[in-house]
């Protein structure tokens, strides 16, 4: 849909949203839903940082430092992204998000090869029981966890919510039209996305079942090295993952200030606006570091609208495939889903935060 009309393309999510459902009500659809998962997914990405961060530091030291609360580390990370945050476009944090990709690629791999080692090793040895049982002892537990786990599924596949502006980075003329590149890479983005989820999801339940971590990484410990090394990668990955997320906010705050508050754009302006977007992320993630809960809550409350059925109601709407036909049935599928997604999968988030934060003491 980013070249839909010819001779126009929709170089903004919004822009597209304001297509179909006209210009006021396409901003209140699209703007506030893109601002939920761009924010929400740096505040996890700041979790995250500092996470892995913790684990490096613990296992360079094992026990010989002193501890280091995960709120110091959050701001370690964060304090990473105020002088990042400055560079102006997509286009200049294109090596940031190369060195992200290869990055991933390389801690799943290390976290799956590990894991199947650790599970084959645990195996051999007399008396080890690995539980492979569900982690909840009730049946309302299990049906919050199963919640909990879709809306983590959800924000797996969050990719729509940029997609738009990252084609427009993208030449296009009509002999060679952005979109056979865009598809190109989208697919195989994503069948790689796909092919380490799995396999990292896999062999790290076969290593220690229902206690693993939400992050793998955080249960390996062994071999040392390659452990911290692969949590460092984790942490340029999310270094570069939260550029990318992040830079549409800065787009779309800067915009506000220059045009209806009369801000003059310049150095000054992105200083002070990214700068303070940088410090809430971090001060929410400081406050709420819950991986998992974030996970979900997040997934289902804003991902799965942008991701899964927006697009969809966009394409029926202003595609008009013919009733009952192939294109409308896998649209009306889509659109069902992702509801059931936006109803559901926020409560067992929710219930997961409220879990975690009843043993957790604040700033700690």
């Amino acid at each position: 849909m980013h070249e839909m009309i010819p001779g126009k393309r929709f170089d903004r999510y919004h822009e597209l949203g304001q297509h179909a459902f006209g210009d006021r009500l396409g901003l209140w659809i699209i703007v506030p839903q893109q601002l939920i998962v761009e924010v929400g997914t740096d505040i996890v990405y700041m979790v995250t940082g500092g996470q892995c961060l913790r684990k490096f530091h613990d296992l360079v030291c094992r026990g010989r430092c002193k501890d280091i609360r995960l709120t110091y580390w959050i701001i370690i990370f964060g304090s990473v992204h105020f002088p990042l945050s400055q560079f102006p476009n997509f286009n200049s944090i294109s090596a940031v998000s190369a060195a992200a990709a290869v990055m991933s690629l390389t801690y799943s791999m290390i976290a799956f090869v590990t894991s199947v080692v650790k599970g084959a090793e645990e195996a051999t040895v007399a008396g080890a029981v690995v539980d492979y049982g569900l982690r909840a002892n009730t049946t309302s537990g299990r049906v919050f966890g199963v919640l909990n786990g879709l809306g983590a599924v959800a924000f797996a596949y969050a990719g729509h919510n940029v997609v738009l502006e990252i084609q427009a980075t993208i030449p296009s003329t009509p002999e060679k039209p952005s979109k056979k590149p865009m598809w190109l890479g989208v697919v195989v983005a994503y069948a790689i996305v796909a092919l380490c989820y799995f396999c990292v999801a896999f062999a790290g339940y076969y290593a220690f079942g229902n206690s693993v971590e939400p992050n793998v990484l955080i249960s390996l410990d062994k071999p040392r090295w390659l452990i911290a090394a692969a949590n460092l990668m984790v942490v340029v990955h999310v270094v570069g993952s939260y550029q990318v997320y992040a830079m549409l906010v800065f787009d779309m705050i800067e915009t506000v200030l220059v045009m209806k508050h009369k801000f003059t754009p310049g150095i000054r302006l992105r200083l002070i606006a990214r700068s303070a977007y940088v410090a809430a992320t971090m001060f929410v993630g400081m406050t709420f570091p819950f991986f998992d809960g974030l996970l979900g809550f997040f997934g289902g409350f804003g991902f799965a609208p942008t991701t899964y059925y927006i697009p969809c109601i966009i394409w029926l709407m202003l595609r008009k495939p013919k009733k009952y036909s192939q294109s409308w049935f896998i649209n009306i599928i889509c659109i069902v889903i992702g509801v059931l997604l936006t109803l559901i999968s926020p409560i067992g988030g929710l219930r997961q935060i409220i879990l975690d934060a009843k043993s957790f003491k604040l700033y700690s």
